[in-house]
């Protein structure tokens, strides 16, 4: 490359005196007027001795005075090439700033985008663990620890195929996927062998030995013995428990031989643990629940529900942090059914809680009625996809009885189920501050006064306020529960009763 000698070039700061600097090297590209050097090599001049360091802006001027340059440019004292003290003057290209920038930028883009793809298979790897399950299970399913009418199918056949997953906890395994020609949600409890946490959690945790219970050589009276009193601490001293063990022990005759072998109660016995096996056993014949298609173990499927949340569109969580909370709503809003399918689901919502107020079968408490636990079908009925958060509320009662607290929040299950402190216990007080009923309508307000017809929007509005206002702690809840849900019902009914959504 050629490397001219430019002699005697003024390099003159802004606002100060120029300073007489003597070119003693070069290094240029192409023409040395256009002012496209980048490394020059000058005689000390007057920046020796005390000027280790300058930085502009400065100006670069040949013989004549003319402007070569306006870049900024830095001096560092330095050896030139005859080995003299001197100063070298780096002069960037014209667009090196921008330049820099974009490099910036876009390795910025880069570790971002690395970052995300990164949590994202962590976190992945971390929930989705179904061929851990399914290995777990079908070991135990192949030793002969275990039964079920799925058993064959997920281990022999490979006809129960797990596809999407759809995790949100580690310890339970959600997947979509298929059961020969149905549709199935499958779900896996990765933790094994119960004992209680009243602390913590009303299902039971598990640890690494698992269908332990019952042992061999338990006879067939003392395992029902075992499921009534299991089901009695679950749901309390119903007059009819009984049908309730009876109903449970026909799921556990997985192959529908009149007997049950040690194998198909160990699967009965850690699905009994479960909340969500236990309602769909109890509401099976009310049909707000999927129905149980199988199970393996604790591995158990339910049929698939078409829609899913109860309204909104789920969107991916990168999305999510962008959208502002009434563009959120509005985007919700716009992919709702049209407001008579609304208030047929809205009607459906309601009609689960009578089912589970009060029911065949005792009292459960609904301690998370956000959108995402509900779905419909193509008929616009609603179901439960999420029952994991509706408990039995005799055994909720009795966890929050032993549970230590030191304000309210403290007695806190799942994310609805409140109960107050009693701060000359330290331990909480049974009854939840708020009803069912009333946590249904607070999720259902917007969505039903959006788009209502104007003739019954005012009274629909003033009912849903006076059921959110409804408490738990009143004298006569039960008597203004069942007028307020009734009105509600009644209201909606007579609205969309003539319309074909009916």
């Amino acid at each position: 490359m050629n490397e001219p000698l430019l002699p005697n070039l003024d390099f003159g700061l802004r606002e100060t005196q120029p300073t007489k600097l003597s070119i003693l090297s070069a290094h240029c590209h192409g023409d040395s007027s256009s002012g496209s050097c980048e490394i020059y090599h000058v005689s000390h001049g007057a920046t020796a001795g005390y000027h280790t360091q300058l930085r502009g802006p400065f100006l670069l001027l040949n013989a004549r005075g003319e402007v070569l340059s306006a870049q900024i440019l830095q001096i560092r004292k330095c050896q030139t090439t005859e080995g003299h003290d001197g100063a070298e003057i780096s002069l960037p290209a014209r667009f090196s700033y921008l330049h820099m920038k974009y490099l910036f930028f876009s390795w910025l883009a880069v570790f971002v985008g690395s970052w995300v793809v990164y949590v994202e298979y962590s976190s992945y790897t971390e929930l989705c663990r179904g061929h851990e399950c399914k290995n777990s299970i079908c070991d135990k399913f192949q030793k002969g620890v275990i039964d079920g009418s799925a058993c064959n199918s997920l281990c022999e056949k490979d006809t129960l195929y797990l596809g999407k997953c759809l995790s949100a906890k580690p310890s339970n395994q959600v997947y979509s996927g298929s059961w020969g020609d149905m549709e199935g949600i499958i779900k896996c409890q990765m933790e094994e062998d119960p004992h209680y946490d009243l602390g913590v959690e009303l299902e039971p945790r598990k640890e690494s030995a698992s269908f332990n219970r019952p042992t061999k050589g338990t006879s067939m009276e003392k395992f029902k013995e075992m499921v009534f009193s299991h089901l009695k601490a679950k749901v309390g001293d119903q007059a009819n428990l009984a049908d309730l063990v009876t109903l449970v022990l026909g799921v556990a005759d997985s192959n529908k031989d009149g007997q049950i072998s040690l194998s198909e109660a160990h699967s009965a016995w850690a699905l009994l643990q479960v909340n969500e096996f236990l309602l769909s056993i109890v509401l099976q014949e009310r049909e707000h629940t999927p129905r149980l298609l199988g199970f393996c173990g604790d591995l158990y499927v339910m049929e698939k529900v078409p829609y899913v949340p109860l309204y909104g569109v789920s969107l991916p969580w990168m999305v999510e942090l962008w959208i502002p909370a009434s563009l959120r709503r509005s985007i919700d809003q716009w992919a709702a059914p049209s407001w008579p399918r609304k208030a047929k689901i809205g009607i459906g919502l309601f009609e689960l809680v009578e089912d589970v107020f009060h029911g065949t079968f005792g009292s459960f408490l609904m301690c998370d009625v956000s959108a995402a636990g509900f779905g419909y079908t193509e008929r616009h009925d609603i179901k439960v996809v999420d029952a994991r958060r509706i408990v039995p509320e005799a055994a909720f009662q009795e966890v929050m009885r032993e549970r230590r607290c030191e304000e309210d929040s403290d007695c806190m299950y799942g994310r609805d189920c409140l109960t107050s402190c009693d701060l000359t216990k330290h331990r909480c007080t049974p009854e939840v501050t708020q009803p069912n009923l009333a946590k249904v309508c607070s999720t259902l307000k917007d969505y039903l006064l959006y788009g209502a017809p104007s003739d019954i929007k005012d009274e629909l509005e003033k009912q849903l306020y006076a059921c959110i206002a409804l408490k738990g702690s009143s004298e006569q809840m039960e008597m203004e529960h069942s007028l307020i849900l009734n009105n509600l019902k009644t209201l909606l009914w007579k609205k969309i009763s003539h319309t074909k959504d009916s």
